[in-house]
């Protein structure tokens, strides 16, 4: 089971901006030291909820302080960039870092985001411009001349360079939420990047995944192969009751933050896309700390509580890649690392037994 972190780049009251940018990187920096496979900060705006807008001007710096480690994105949001300069930016990233990008990609969730680049009236249409700039990314990338002819994109025997180290291209994370999404990641061969972190249940991801693994069949991919990679609010501490005193007022203003801009976009295709997220919002209106502890939507505790519970998650939602989402809500930097260390040299190590074993 690969191993990953997830940074989401908040901007919680009482630290300024270049403290949480220089505490992310740290984070970023030290996490291929601890063992970690790879990095993924997520692409947000306007918002304290977070605010790298540009994933790919963090990563280049992890590249140019790393040698191993793979660097990831939680999600770059497809309608809000030109697909073509996706495809050069990362190409770009992928030769620098000799060959270790992983493209996460998404449609995006949050109105606010929308209405702030103008495009309110677009979110209810975002699948369709999702599909295009997916398809032109990868024209670009392994196409020596591009002619692309849609809706909202049109390129005309255009030569785009550079082109990425990996073939054919980079390897692709589809944020998965509702049903079509595990569906439509299955046809195009990519792998899936579900978040139990946003309410989807056991039976959804299981559901999904066979979804997942029979479009994959039936476009012509191995189904047994693909990534399908968790994205969980993780943190280990060195006593339970410490590790629920620290967890807790992060990940309660986490709730609380997001609450706030889950509000339903117009569309029936974006209302129903909304529903996963829906969940996040009961659970910050209704659950305790402790009643979301002991739900799947996180892990928390000493050592032993959090193998005995990755492996129980791993067993329900049949992922082969876990995504730590620790630094929540301006968590001190000491108290990640800690986290991090315990989860990489005593977590992990047993998980992977365990979960092996259980195959």
């Amino acid at each position: 089971m690969r191993m990953g972190m997830l940074h989401l780049f908040e901007n919680p009251v009482g630290k300024s901006e270049h403290q949480i940018i220089k505490e992310q990187m740290e984070l970023m920096y030290e996490a291929e030291n601890l063992g970690f496979d790879s990095v993924w900060p997520a692409e947000h705006h306007f918002s304290e909820y977070g605010y790298c807008a540009s994933p790919q001007v963090s990563l280049a710096a992890v590249a140019a302080r790393t040698k191993r480690i793979r660097l990831g994105t939680g999600v770059v949001v497809l309608p809000f960039h030109n697909p073509i300069r996706v495809a050069e930016d990362f190409a770009f990233l992928d030769l620098m870092s000799d060959g270790r990008v992983d493209l996460g990609i998404g449609r995006g969730y949050q109105p606010l985001e929308f209405r702030g680049f103008g495009m309110g009236d677009k979110q209810a249409i975002s699948r369709e411009i999702f599909d295009e700039a997916t398809s032109l990314i990868r024209a670009c990338w392994t196409e020596e001349r591009v002619t692309f002819k849609g809706k909202h994109y049109q390129v005309d025997n255009l030569l785009v360079r550079p082109k990425p180290l990996q073939k054919p291209h980079p390897p692709i994370y589809m944020a998965c939420l509702s049903p079509e999404t595990f569906q439509l990641a299955g046809r195009y061969g990519f792998n899936v990047l579900m978040s139990g972190a946003f309410g989807l249940s056991p039976e959804g991801a299981k559901k999904g995944i066979a979804d997942y693994r029979a479009a994959r069949k039936a476009s012509g991919f191995d189904p047994a192969s693909g990534q399908v990679a968790l994205l969980l609010k993780v943190y280990v501490g060195d006593s339970m009751d410490g590790a629920m005193k620290e967890f807790a007022g992060p990940v309660t203003w986490y709730y609380r933050t997001v609450a706030k801009y889950l509000a339903p976009p117009a569309g029936e295709a974006a209302v129903k896309s909304y529903e996963m997220y829906s969940k996040s919002r009961h659970a910050a209106e209704t659950l305790s700390f402790e009643e979301l502890a002991a739900s799947p939507l996180m892990v928390c505790g000493d050592v032993d509580h959090c193998v005995e519970k990755l492996t129980q998650v791993a067993r329900e939602y049949g992922f082969n890649e876990l995504l730590c989402w620790t630094r929540i809500g301006g968590l001190d930097n000491p108290k990640v690392l800690r986290s991090m260390e315990l989860m990489s040299d005593r977590v992990m190590p047993r998980v992977r037994q365990q979960t092996a074993l259980a195959a």
